[in-house]
């Protein structure tokens, strides 16, 4: 007795074709937003405006601007506060955005462990 399959599965080799374009076309697009990504620059500024931090889709830090009124000798404390909350907030920024444009890029697809 043979097994019979809902259309669309198995012995059909125009779906496979397809669905192997499909997954070409989008590793495609993903490698595009990948690229565009990563030359991307972001701002962010903590204490209101005290630190600034200029960081590209790569994480790395392109400049770092410290306001002269954020520089007390007696609270260094602050200004390694200001600096760490800058930073942290540049990186989600640049992860929220590669989620984003990745998920775009899967055609919606949620992909575990792909981005």
């Amino acid at each position: 007795m043979k097994a019979r399959l809902p259309k669309g599965y198995g012995g059909g080799g125009g779906d496979m074709n397809s669905m192997l374009r499909q997954a070409q076309k989008m590793q495609q697009n993903m490698e595009k937003a990948k690229a565009d990504l990563e030359e991307r620059e972001y701002n962010v500024t903590s204490g209101g405006g005290a630190v600034e931090i200029t960081i590209t889709g790569r994480r790395e830090i392109k400049a770092l601007k410290i306001s002269p009124e954020a520089v007390d000798p007696e609270d260094v404390e602050m200004l390694e506060d200001l600096l760490t909350a800058a930073f942290n907030e540049a990186v989600h920024k640049v992860d929220e955005d590669s989620q984003a444009e990745m998920e775009k890029a899967a055609g919606g697809m949620n992909i575990p462990g792909l981005f």
